[in-house]
Order: C-alpha cells, then structure tokens, then sequence
C-alpha cells in the first residue's frame, strides 16, 4: 500500500502524517509530496527518514492512494494526472466539492457513495464537516427545515503563517500578517473572500455543501463564519428547525449513540465543549448547550466544536482513505 500526502510539510499535511501513524493505516511505503523549494529534502515518518518528491516524481511510484492537502490550484491541475494514473486523490481543498461529478465525503454518513470509479474524492471544509455530523442523525429522525449556524474559528483553519501572526501579537513582535488586521484580543467577522450576494466563500462552502452530503437540497442554511484568537479547534453555533417534533431528551441520546460524536451537556455543572478543553488534538466531534428554541416549534440551539485540522481535515481524509481499503481497492494475495 504505496500512499502519497501531497502538501507534506504543510500544517494539515503535517496532522495527515500523524493521523496515518496513529490509526495504523497499512502504509507500505510513504511518499511525502511538497513543493518544489522543498523536494529533496528529508521527513521523518515513524522512525524511518523519506525523501519528499515532487508531484512527478509522485505521480511515477504510482501510489494507491493520494492525499491531497496543497490548496485548490495545485489540486486543479494535478488531482486529474493522479486520477488518470489510476491513483484514488482523496483532495482537502474546496477545488472539487461542489462539482457534481464528484463526491463530497464524511464517512460516517456518506461514505457508501463511493464507487471504484471515484478517483477524485473531495474531502468538505472544516466548518462543514463537524456540523454536518451532528445534523445527519437529527434530519434522519425529525426532518431539517432549516439552519442558522454562526461560527468562531480557529486561527489554524488559516495556516502556519496565521499562527505566527497571533503569536507575534501576543508577544510584541513585529511580523507577516496573515489577516488585514491584528487577530489577538479581536473577531474578524470575514473568512476568505466575499461573494456579490455579501456572504463570504467560507459561508457559502457551508451552505452548499452541507445540501450535498446530506443529499437533500431542501434544507435551507444560513451562516456567518468569524476568524477568533483561538488554536484547537472551530466552535458553532447552530439553530435548527425541524419538521416533526422532537424531544430534546431523545435528541441528547440520539448525538450520544452517534459514531464519531461525543456529547457533554451538564451546564450546572460547567460542562459544555470547548476547543482548548476537548477538541484539541482529538478525532470526535463535541456537541452540548442542547436546548428547545422557546421562539420557534420544532427547533433547538447546540453549540458544537472540534479540532479543525483532525476531523475538519485531516481524519476525515485518512478515514476516506480507510473506506477505500476495506470496501474498493483489492488487496495484493
């Protein structure tokens, strides 16, 4: 089982790397993929050293299995040259997500789409990825009318170089900004670009593909998305509206029985999720704060956080990559 990571030395590359040792994926031979100024140099990956390659190179040991976590240009022009080499790309970029050719993966709920002919696999945003997971069961069971998420994300989701920005502020450093203002001690309520309707890309990706993973374009969704001062993970806050009513005593058992979910929702007690406390470096998806909407029939507030560069990203991928192992690539006797 040759596998490919391509954006290697990057910080979702970095987790796929960790998430890979951790879960034992059957790797025979690691190919670590970077960008040109660093192809040649070496990487350490349990225990042992590799070479990072460049796509060519990678494209010529003819990996199994490609993940794919180097930014949607890069996924654009080299996922179809993996795919065409017979390579599954399994792409963490937003390059493929709503291209209806192409399906949109979160194991637990859909990874039964996917078929041998499914070479280019998208893996959803961040934000998406853990809402969707808390909302799947509940549109299962009461139908979801509609949803009005507001998110506070980690500095993470940004890269390395948003990290260093938040850092220097914090220690009074002069440096790079990733943002156009200062993040430390500040909420800047814009995530990528804005569109001509006045949501920004990052609220849109939220829109769209929950609609796609859940396979029902009927749920309306509305989002705003917030960059916050925060490392460990993204935070939601999400209303629903269901058609049917619903228990929130049953809703609660529901997300607790729910693959990849944990719930803690004990407020006389303090407990509710938070990034720095739960979510950091941890693979589930944390939800609480659950409670009727006195304001509208048939609809709740949770609140709901995880570690954006695990199951936001980097899990999720490797969990694709596990589905492909067990149900669609045939295993050398």
């Amino acid at each position: 089982m040759k596998v490919a990571v391509v954006g290697a030395t990057g910080l979702v590359g970095t987790v796929m790397l960790k998430v890979l040792a951790e879960r034992n994926f059957p790797v025979t031979e690691l190919i670590p993929v970077a960008s040109e100024k660093s192809v040649g140099k070496k990487l350490s990956w349990k225990g042992k050293e590799y070479t990072v390659h460049s796509l060519e190179q990678a494209i010529a040991a003819k990996p199994q299995i490609a993940l794919f976590s180097a930014g949607g240009s890069t996924s654009l022009e080299w996922a179809p040259k993996f795919a065409d080499a017979g390579i599954f790309v399994i792409d963490n970029s937003s390059a493929w997500r709503m291209d209806p050719t192409k399906k949109l993966v979160v194991p637990e709920i859909n990874a039964d789409a996917l078929t041998v002919g499914d070479k280019i696999i998208a893996n959803p945003n961040c934000s998406t990825i853990q809402m969707v997971l808390v909302l799947h069961p509940i549109h299962q069971a009461y139908g979801i009318k509609r949803v009005v998420v507001s998110t506070y994300q980690s500095v993470t989701g940004t890269g390395v170089k948003a990290v260093q920005q938040l850092e220097n502020e914090r220690n009074g450093v002069q440096g790079e900004m990733a943002y156009k203002f200062p993040i430390d001690k500040n909420a800047i309520p814009q995530i990528d670009v804005f569109m001509d309707n006045g949501y920004t890309k990052e609220e849109m990706k939220m829109v769209n593909e929950t609609k796609k993973i859940l396979r029902d374009d009927s749920i309306l969704v509305t989002a705003t998305c917030v960059r916050i001062p925060v490392m460990g993970g993204h935070s939601e806050s999400v209303n629903i509206e269901c058609e049917r009513s619903f228990d929130i005593a049953d809703i609660k058992t529901m997300l607790s029985n729910t693959s990849g979910v944990t719930v803690k929702d004990n407020p006389a007690n303090f407990e509710y999720p938070m990034p720095l406390i739960d979510a950091d470096g941890k693979d589930d998806v944390f939800v609480g704060r659950i409670r009727r909407d006195e304001s509208q029939k048939n609809a709740l507030n949770l609140w709901i956080v995880a570690d954006n560069l695990r199951k936001g990203a980097a899990t999720n991928a490797v969990q694709i990559a596990e589905y492909l192992v067990s149900h669609l690539l045939v295993q050398p006797s």
